[in-house]
């Protein structure tokens, strides 16, 4: 059951650096400064105080840049290596006695696969945004993202099951939603592409 919900956590804190990189190694690191949360001895670094200072600031300045249109497309395609990489540093800091050959390849499989999956979720949403509004809404997407960030990474170190299914929620509606916007955008072009045919005199 330990590692069910160590598995549990890391998939949701890895998931959710696909939306915002450092929200979730912050929260991490205050709940591994406040007891809640036990670390890896390699990763007992996370739980330091200039860690959580440098998350801190990585975290506000992160968020910042999202306020800005087609700043926050140009960022969200440039951080998918590195929200994979911090899902794959989540993931293993969470995993305190397990081998680490298993621990590291459930890190790249799980904590990088959520990752991605989390930042392909983020980049559609800004991309149909940007595509609908012109990027007017840009700012209250980011805005949304951000707080959901921290909802589901507090959630994942308090209540991790709870965290998940919300997680698995939202990529169902967010598959629904891009392949009915996909749906509709090839039948606007099939109907505009389409040249009425000219009588024959």
């Amino acid at each position: 059951m330990e590692y069910v919900l160590s598995l549990l956590i890391a998939i949701s804190l890895s998931a959710t650096s696909g939306f915002r990189v450092f929200v979730p190694l912050l929260i991490l690191s205050l709940a591994a400064n406040s007891g809640w949360v036990e670390l890896s001895p390699s990763f007992a670094w996370i739980g330091s105080y200039p860690a959580l200072a440098a998350f801190a600031l990585a975290t506000a300045l992160e968020a910042g840049a999202y306020f800005f249109p087609y700043v926050d497309n140009l960022l969200g395609a440039a951080s998918v290596p590195v929200s994979m990489l911090a899902g794959m540093i989540l993931t293993a800091s969470v995993f305190v006695d397990l081998h680490p050959m298993l621990t590291w390849t459930l890190a790249i499989v799980t904590g990088g696969g959520a990752a991605l999956g989390g930042s392909a979720i983020s980049n559609i949403l800004h991309a149909g945004s940007t595509t609908t509004t012109g990027g007017a809404a840009n700012p209250a997407l980011s805005l949304v993202e951000t707080v959901f960030t921290f909802i589901i990474s507090l959630l994942a170190v308090v209540v991790p099951a709870l965290a998940f299914l919300l997680l698995v929620l939202v990529a169902y509606m967010v598959t629904r939603y891009y392949s009915r916007f996909r749906k509709r955008r090839l039948q606007g072009g099939g109907k505009s592409g389409g040249r009425p045919e000219r009588p024959v005199s």
